[in-house]
């Protein structure tokens, strides 16, 4: 398996500096940014899922950043209840298409990533695609996508013991633009269905 080198960097975000990382992929290929889990539960920009997405992206030669929410490990800031996180990844969209303002932009996130990430990406029209793993749509209200039209990618483990199946296999239904990947036995953090989110996640069907 290629050794990454991952750049380490700060970018400017509505509360202060974002930490992040950045890997440059291959001219012509999408750039991605991807969101982590909920700050409050231990979640960063270096989450298992996380880390193994970017693998997912960056095995297709597609430029990714990672970056943790406001408030946490080095980025300034303090919790914001979902609102001032989405606006991180505003941030975190807008300086990636800066950076890589020929690539097509991707948006993706896991678990409450997707709320903030999706909200941003729902919000910023050059976005091209979005990617969403284990959604947590029993938790949080996802109307704000009811009239999107652009592809969205979800990846959910049927056994889930944080979001119900049953409940984002609902949510897809009722989303045209939703393409719903489902993983047999996986749960939450896809302990030992990793490969198998990976390949779901970049999956063109």
């Amino acid at each position: 398996m290629t050794l990454r080198h991952h750049e380490k960097l700060f970018l400017s975000g509505p509360a202060g500096r974002l930490q992040a990382l950045y890997q440059a992929g291959e001219p012509g290929r999408p750039a991605v940014v991807i969101c982590h889990p909920h700050p409050q539960y231990g979640g960063t920009m270096n989450n298992k899922v996380v880390y193994w997405m970017g693998r997912a992206f960056e095995d297709m030669g597609c430029t990714v950043l990672r970056f943790n929410f406001r408030g946490v490990e080095q980025s300034e800031g303090e919790w914001d209840d979902g609102v001032g996180e989405a606006d991180d990844a505003a941030a975190a969209l807008e300086w990636l298409h800066a950076r890589a303002a020929d690539s097509a932009l991707w948006q993706a996130g896991f678990s409450f990533g997707c709320l903030a990430g999706l909200k941003a990406a729902h919000k910023d029209k050059r976005v091209e695609r979005m990617f969403a793993v284990a959604p947590a749509v029993n938790l949080w209200s996802f109307d704000f996508l009811n009239d999107e039209r652009r592809p969205v990618t979800v990846v959910s483990g049927t056994a889930d013991e944080i979001v119900p199946f049953d409940a984002v296999r609902a949510w897809c239904d009722g989303h045209a633009a939703v393409r719903l990947h489902a993983i047999s036995g996986a749960g939450h953090f896809f302990p030992a269905h990793m490969d198998q989110m990976m390949a779901a996640l970049v999956s063109e069907d």
